[in-house]
């Protein structure tokens, strides 16, 4: 069992960054796929980013390629989603989420096996 905490709740201006955490607790964070995701009010929850067990291989939605970057502190146990640039458009939830195993696609919530609980992010124009 993993558990995540998400941290970095903030409201920016557009042009502005932000940096999210997501704590892990146990003794198994190097062994899973970390993911961030988001939600905003009326849509779909969408992907962000990924980064494998190593950090070897990083994924990013077309969205925020360029603008946001995703890293790894196995030692920390605890995954960061770096925004820059930030748009009204990238105001939502954001979850941190957790894969065991092989993932044949990082994109779809339905590879990751834990959550967290999200934490708000508001970009104001």
């Amino acid at each position: 069992q993993v558990q995540l905490v998400e941290s970095g709740v903030g409201l920016v201006q557009a042009g502005g960054s932000l940096r999210l955490s997501c704590a892990a607790s146990g003794r198994t964070f190097s062994t899973y796929v970390m993911g961030w995701f988001r939600q905003a009010i009326g849509k779909e929850r969408e992907f962000v980013a990924a980064i494998t067990r190593n950090g070897g291989s990083i994924y990013y939605a077309d969205s925020v390629k360029g603008r946001f970057t995703i890293s790894r502190d196995n030692a920390k146990k605890t995954v960061y989603l770096q925004m820059n640039s930030l748009k009204p458009e990238d105001t939502a939830v954001y979850y941190c989420a957790a894969a065991r195993g092989s993932l044949k696609d990082v994109r779809p919530g339905s590879e990751y096996d834990y959550w967290g609980q999200g934490t708000q992010v508001t970009v104001s124009s």
